[in-house]
């Protein structure tokens, strides 16, 4: 099974299991970071049913949500209804969306899932307006392999060094890396 696959099997669940993984700590964490704006435009990379699409919509943000799962993306619109959420499928690797075109992007949960890291930040970059930020929250690297095979994971966590270093190579300016303040 692919991670696509997993994704569009347990979507109706994925609210309840996102519970157990982490807590909308890690949202306002991201949020806070980025120090949003209303009425500015942010994507939500991997959105999944809308974890932090969720804390983006109450901040006043116009958001697109972007995820590989179609199922996922049909759950998070019912949602959603009536908010100003564009839904796009599409690949972190590859994202929908024009060139320097959003305020902000947030991947929550997602790195972990895509094929090149690397090449994941340098498209959530080029998305990017000039001055844009972009948030990623992720794993620290682990050895819980079952993730492999019970999440789909790709990747056991990352090095903070080596996210570090990619966010430089994909031309970032002013990067910090830190914990959510969760374990």
């Amino acid at each position: 099974m692919s991670s696509k696959q997993y994704f569009d099997s347990v979507a109706p669940q994925w609210d309840t299991i996102r519970q157990s993984l982490f807590s909308e700590a890690v949202r306002e964490k991201a949020i806070a970071t980025a120090k949003v704006k209303p009425g500015k435009i942010a994507v939500d990379v991997g959105a999944g049913t809308g974890f932090v699409t969720e804390g983006l919509i109450h901040k006043g943000l116009k958001v697109i949500s972007v995820d590989s799962s179609a199922e996922m993306l049909r759950q998070m619109q019912e949602k959603f209804r009536g908010a100003d959420v564009d839904y796009r499928l599409g690949e972190a690797e590859k994202l929908p969306i024009d060139d320097a075109s959003v305020d902000y992007v947030f991947a929550n949960m997602c790195l972990h899932h895509v094929g090149n890291p690397l090449v994941a930040i340098k498209e959530m970059r080029r998305a990017l307006k000039p001055g844009g930020k972009l948030v990623i929250t992720d794993m620290d690297e682990h050895q819980f392999e079952f993730l492999r095979t019970e999440q789909h994971d790709r990747w056991l966590g990352f090095k903070r060094e080596d996210v570090e270093q990619w966010f430089v190579e994909a031309g970032l300016k002013g990067v910090v890396v830190g914990a959510a303040g969760e374990t």
